[in-house]
């Protein structure tokens, strides 16, 4: 089987002293996802996160250089491997490339890793929570 690298960026945002992820549709409207694409020839894990938040979700923000973790999963007779980085959002649009299509909804973590597809993700949000819990995240 062919493999694809992605990458994916982790939106997430302190509110009222609470940690928050964004997640949005899929382009069918029927998973919650993050961001995610296919590594361009010449592009870096980490550009490709960011420049796929800006078109899939409408924010930007600071990837932050530590890989919270990987998952793959199967797409086009492909395996297609995630990597996860998180992204602290600076700027939220109110247009963006793909609004017509996707939505976007600010949760708490622990709604964002029971709302999410698939279940390897949702461990990595809950690893990426304990994390900052313990100050592991360098920002």
């Amino acid at each position: 089987m062919n493999k694809i690298a992605q990458a994916s960026a982790l939106p997430f945002r302190i509110y009222k002293d609470k940690l928050q992820i964004l997640i949005i549709t899929s382009r069918n409207g029927k998973k919650w996802i993050i961001p995610k694409g296919i590594i361009e020839p010449g592009d870096t894990d980490r550009y490709t996160a960011l420049k796929e938040t800006q078109e899939e979700a409408g924010v930007n923000g600071k990837v932050i250089k530590e890989m919270i973790g990987s998952y793959s999963y199967e797409k086009w007779k492909t395996l297609c491997e995630v990597s996860v980085f998180p992204l602290k959002v600076t700027e939220v649009y109110d247009q963006w490339d793909e609004d017509h299509i996707r939505k976007r909804k600010w949760v708490s973590a622990k709604r964002a890793a029971k709302k999410v597809s698939p279940k390897k993700l949702a461990l990595l949000i809950k690893e990426f929570v304990k994390r900052m819990e313990t100050n592991l995240i360098k920002m």
